[in-house]
């Protein structure tokens, strides 16, 4: 039941919306816009991104659960983004709450606040959401009067970083269980329980993982000597959630529609969830197995009326192969022929460059502006056969040659350094292959190229992930990280044809401290906060980041970043993720990583199943017995 309410009063004085920059990220009343009678409900959940509201409001993820949340009549899910460094000044100044965009009300009001976990160089922003929100940072400061604090998302797959900010991190794929949460908070406040009473019982829900239930304990090395459920009847590994009738998931027919540009301005069709590649550097490509599909008619009922309840100008596929999705043919086809008509551009990421895709990138791409994007993540073929890439550079040259034949002259790659058992000639091979390519466009006949090859590159740092064969590998340290990048540089102007080759790097101090966020235990809790009491809020931002306040607080409580950075970890080790079970063995990943050392291909799952254990599942699109 969807009912107008009459708005309380704007949090934000037109004063202050006049002071700010950008105004419309605070208004809220965006088309489609859900708005309930605050009478007629009986739980009321906040549903928050750490990050700006453009990048925010562009997170599939989010639209889902508030779409899925709205549908609950006794429900009310509304949304925040943190507030940027300009009105985050005014409203600690002036003392103003942080508020929800659909009514206004200050998080501390609300049953539930949910905070998306998308990248680790969110965490500051979390404490700002917080403390602006008035709302405890320390979940053991919290009594009943307080939201009970959820996390989600790829990072709480490593709750342990900010596992006492949290109330639960809620383990995998958020379609399955907030119904059995919502039921059960419901019931529990009605009778009285006590705070400590409804953590309790939502831990002995399936995929829910309540820190404060467990303990933690250390060697003397600052290895994990134990970690223990506090309760008997908590259950000592959390199984992640997963959604395998993929059709039947709730999908927003009614997307909201930002009244300003933000990131991801478009209409997205979630195709796939999941991947069969394999990537040993990829943790998404593990922890969203099994691979599952939607049904293509569902796909074009969804097209039509998506485009026609936002006014979208432009439509976008989601999946992590794209072309993978065994109905892509139709599918895309159906997009140029009909929805391509009413003058809506179509997106089409993650696309393997063949003969298909470059067909169809003609019909929905000016050539003279677009660029073909290539991901083979290493300069040799023995550094990709170590990640598990699956790209030789026979098929790198063909699909480029293909494409400088019709018409293309513009081409990006995405590399990363610092990969495991990388050596100097592997980095060496990124411009060598930027150079093989651009050989291979002006092998054509000059009159049949379209001007001047570009080729740019692009150098990611490695970071090891969780549920990764590689979460055991070391990182170079940041030095080490720069003098390999600025290596790469110096070897690009040095190719014959430097003039049409361009290669960036990321910022290496970032990516020192997202792998010390992404592979860290409790300990780095107290860091955090005290990062953010000194001023960090935006890291994921370069113009916000300090990296003096994060080494600051790393020296204040005797943290050494080397343990998390460049550390290899033993096999047999206990990871601070290790109570997770996320379908994929530890025992497959173990294998993989000894595989990687070697050198050795493991096929992807379609052409050979390589028994990763997603099958216990009982869904999707997994080939386990099937080979």
């Amino acid at each position: 039941m969807r009912l107008h309410i009459v708005m309380t009063k704007l949090a934000l004085s037109d004063e202050i919306l006049m002071e700010i920059e950008k105004p419309a990220r605070y208004i809220g009343n965006e088309v489609n816009m859900i708005k309930k009678d605050l009478d007629l409900v009986d739980i009321r959940y906040c549903m928050c991104f750490p990050d700006v509201y453009e990048i925010g409001m562009s997170h599939l993820g989010i639209q889902i659960l508030y779409d899925m949340f709205n549908k609950r009549e006794d429900t009310y899910c509304e949304r925040v983004y943190s507030p940027w460094p300009d009105l985050d000044k005014i409203m600690r100044e002036q003392d103003i709450p942080l508020f929800s965009l659909e009514t206004q009300t200050p998080l501390k009001e609300f049953d539930f606040l949910g905070i998306t976990l998308q990248y680790e160089m969110c965490y500051t922003n979390v404490l700002q959401i917080l403390e602006l929100g008035k709302i405890p940072v320390w979940s053991k400061d919290r009594t009943l009067a307080d939201p009970i604090v959820f996390g989600g998302g790829p990072c709480s797959y490593n709750p342990e970083p900010i596992a006492e900010f949290f109330d639960v991190f809620y383990i995998g794929e958020g379609e399955t269980r907030y119904g059995d949460v919502f039921d059960v908070y419901k019931d529990m406040k009605k009778s009285g329980a006590t705070r400590e009473e409804i953590l309790h019982a939502i831990a002995k829900i399936p995929g829910m993982y309540v820190p404060s239930m467990y303990e933690v304990t250390y060697n003397e090395d600052g290895t994990i000597a134990s970690f223990e459920p506090r309760y008997e009847d908590v259950p000592r590994t959390i199984t992640k959630e997963i959604v395998l009738d993929f059709n039947a998931a709730p999908y927003p027919e009614k997307p909201l529609v930002p009244h300003m540009k933000v990131t991801q301005d478009r209409v997205t069709l979630e195709i796939m969830r999941g991947c069969i590649r394999g990537c040993r550097f990829c943790q998404a490509g593990m922890i969203y197995r099994p691979t599952r599909q939607k049904d293509v008619e569902l796909l074009k009922k969804y097209a039509r009326e998506m485009i026609a309840n936002t006014g979208h100008e432009e439509i976008s596929l989601s999946s992590l192969s794209s072309s993978d999705y065994e109905c892509l043919k139709e599918f895309t086809y159906f997009l140029i022929d009909e929805i391509s008509n009413h003058d809506v551009n179509i997106s089409l990421p993650s696309l393997r460059i063949d003969a298909f895709s470059l067909d169809v990138m003609k019909k929905v791409q000016d050539i003279k502006k677009s660029s073909l994007t290539f991901a083979p993540e290493a300069g040799t073929q023995r550094l990709r056969d170590i990640i598990n890439k699956g790209l030789t550079e026979e098929v790198i040259l063909n699909g480029a040659m293909q494409a400088f034949q019709g018409g293309w002259n513009k081409v990006k790659f995405y590399f990363m350094l610092g990969l495991p058992f990388e050596t100097v000639e592997d980095a060496e091979g990124i411009p060598k292959l930027c150079q093989t390519v651009a050989e291979a466009y002006y092998s054509i006949p000059k009159e049949e190229r379209n001007g001047k090859v570009a080729i740019t590159a692009s150098a990611s740092f490695f970071v090891p992930k969780p549920f990764t064969p590689f979460q055991w590998a070391p990182m170079l340290d940041p030095k080490t990280y720069r003098d390999r990048a600025h290596h790469v540089k110096d070897t690009f102007r040095e190719q014959t044809n430097a003039k049409s080759m361009k290669f960036t790097y990321h910022e290496t101090d970032v990516s020192a401290l997202e792998g010390v966020l992404a592979r860290g235990d409790r300990r780095l809790n107290r860091v955090i906060y005290d990062v953010y009491k000194s001023g960090a809020i935006f890291d994921a931002w370069t113009e916000w980041f300090d990296n003096e306040k994060w080494m600051s607080a790393f020296e204040k409580n005797d943290i050494d970043m080397d343990f998390y950075t460049t550390r290899e970890r033993e096999v047999t080790e206990i990871l601070p993720w290790d109570f997770i079970d996320i379908g994929v063995s530890k025992r497959f990943l173990i294998e993989e990583w000894e595989r990687a050392k070697q050198g050795i291909v493991t096929p992807n799952c379609r052409e050979k199943c390589s028994g990763c254990g997603a099958a216990k599942f009982g869904g999707g699109v997994c080939f386990e017995g099937k080979n």
